[in-house]
């Protein structure tokens, strides 16, 4: 018979095994990215980038088609039910480009791939404040819109309605009748840029579901994977394939939207061959490495040197040394585009505007305003860049990188994140006109939107011509289009709240995309990007 102390002791043996094997199976869930949970920040919340974010996120609302679900909006309903009818297939989802009832696919789908990165880097801290759900909903909504546009390997329905027919009608979308043609591209008119974008945002997207809804994100990654492969076979622009597009998102070229599809593929996949795709395949002839661009919608290059700097920081440790040094010039790029973005480096851009000296005050360091590109929805540049400098920030600051050098001038991932603080202040009124440029937040926002639904009463009965009158009417916007980031100011920071003035009042659906990441990665004091690959 075992003594007492014996049994004690076998006890306390079997407890400890019990913990080895549960820590030891932990680390192997962990190792095979099934473990995953929003972390709670233990930084303080600012409660004024929070407030901003809950704004910002309600414009998505505000620009959803289709039969809407816990409509938020009561100034919105149902609207372009019969989409995509005429090529047989549901086209009512997605959301409407700007101020109009156009969907182009180009732009749609780079807003959701924003959408998708700010939620990957960022959704422990969106979900902290209770909008996570919010932005995964509209990212849905946008990607399911994106899977029905997918008829077939080889064939993407690019845009629902004919912009020519669109503007010669100012109504709301839940009234209009007009016929709503589709347009696709296919293997005998390519459309390399818009196939790769979608691919690039259903890749991005596959990540975010991936958890929550293995079978969604499955799909998303397959359509994907698919996109891709239709891309890069059939190369080819949609601004030559479809000239009409070039009236209103015409494309530079397709070899940024590529490497972007790429290198979402491998993050979604961890296939080398999709790194391979990016370094030593493409990397030399797509990746212009010595010329730093502004992130658009247009051009994604800023965007993949960025996301590609992230394996990088995280995960190169066992690459091979030629895809090694061909990221190492994705980095050198990227540090490029940051010492571009700060004020004070030897190499910083002089396009900014020049009345923020007054507002920045608090930060002495910077010596310029907001980043100011061209005249048209300019706000979109100056949060582009802001987004990508706190995502580099953060990146620093996760991996314990404590220096970017400039020419010689050495900087802190503090630096880069006061720099998109000193943007996004200004966007939300830290400005010479003291307005915010987010509609519905602050005290004095822009109240003549460019927007047709904002526009028009809900219980006004319009037709296509005779709703002009609510575009030139001298009263303010009855709907107020909360969410909205406006076009912006002109270079000498004045603005014009007029809703005619287009370039400066119009508010489009991917600024408010760029918006939510950059104040999703403003909302701490300091960020830890999550894991996500």
């Amino acid at each position: 018979m075992k003594s007492k102390g014996t049994t004690i002791w076998c006890l306390l043996a079997l407890v400890l095994g019990i913990l080895v094997v549960t820590a030891a199976v932990l680390t192997v869930l962990k190792q095979c990215k099934i473990f995953k949970k929003h972390r709670t920040p233990s930084n303080p919340i600012n409660k004024n980038y929070a407030d901003a974010l809950e704004v910002t996120l309600q414009f998505f609302d505000i620009q959803k088609s289709g039969k809407l679900v816990d409509n938020r909006i009561p100034w919105r309903g149902d609207s372009g039910l019969e989409d995509g009818s005429e090529g047989g297939l549901d086209l009512s989802k997605g959301m409407y480009d700007a101020g109009d009832a156009m969907k182009f696919g180009f732009p749609m789908a780079f807003t959701a791939t924003v959408l998708s990165w700010a939620i990957l880097e960022y959704g422990d801290q969106m979900n902290a404040v209770k909008q996570l759900g919010y932005a995964q909903s509209s990212l849905r909504w946008i990607t399911d819109y994106l899977i029905n546009a997918h008829s077939s390997e080889t064939v993407l329905y690019i845009q629902v309605g004919d912009p020519e027919i669109d503007h010669k009608c100012w109504e709301r979308p839940e009234t209009m009748s007009e016929r709503r043609p589709v347009t696709q591209v296919n293997a005998s008119f390519p459309g390399t840029e818009v196939a790769a974008e979608t691919a690039a945002a259903l890749a991005s997207a596959s990540l975010v579901f991936k958890n929550d809804d293995p079978a969604y994100s499955g799909s998303l990654l397959m359509h994907a994977q698919q996109l891709f492969t239709f891309a890069d076979t059939y190369r080819g622009s949609y601004s030559i394939s479809i000239p009409k597009v070039q009236e209103f998102y015409n494309s530079t070229g397709y070899g940024d939207e590529l490497l972007w599809a790429a290198s979402w593929l491998y993050h979604a996949t961890q296939d080398d061959s999709y790194l391979r795709y990016v370094t030593e395949l493409n990397g030399q002839s797509f990746a212009d490495p010595e010329n730093t661009t502004w992130f658009s919608w247009d051009d994604k290059l800023a965007g993949v040197q960025v996301l590609l700097s992230r394996i990088l920081f995280f995960g190169s440790k066992d690459m091979p040394s030629i895809e090694n040094i061909h990221l190492q010039m994705y980095r050198k790029a990227a540090e490029a585009v940051m010492c571009g973005l700060l004020p004070g480096s030897p190499t910083a851009t002089s396009s900014r505007t020049d009345g923020a000296y007054l507002y920045s005050l608090k930060y002495p360091f910077i010596a310029g305003g907001l980043i100011w590109i061209t005249e048209w929805n300019p706000l979109q540049y100056a949060v582009a860049s802001a987004f990508l400098a706190i995502l580099y920030s953060d990146y620093m600051l996760t991996s314990q990188t404590e220096t970017l050098y400039c020419s010689g001038n050495s900087y802190k991932p503090d630096d880069l994140r006061n720099f998109a603080i000193s943007q996004a202040d200004y966007v939300l009124g830290a400005n010479p006109v003291k307005i915010s440029y987010l509609v519905g937040y602050g005290s004095r926002y822009p109240l003549y939107v460019h927007h047709r639904g904002a526009s028009i009463p809900v219980n006004a009965n319009t037709g296509c011509q005779d709703g002009f009158k609510w575009l030139y009417s001298d009263n303010p916007n009855p709907n107020i289009a909360v969410g909205a980031v406006v076009g912006g100011p002109a270079l000498n920071d004045s603005y014009s709240d007029t809703r005619n003035n287009v370039k400066q009042s119009e508010a489009s659906t991917y600024n408010s995309a760029l918006f939510v990441g950059l104040l999703s990665g403003l909302l701490k004091t300091s960020s830890v990007v999550m894991s996500y690959t």
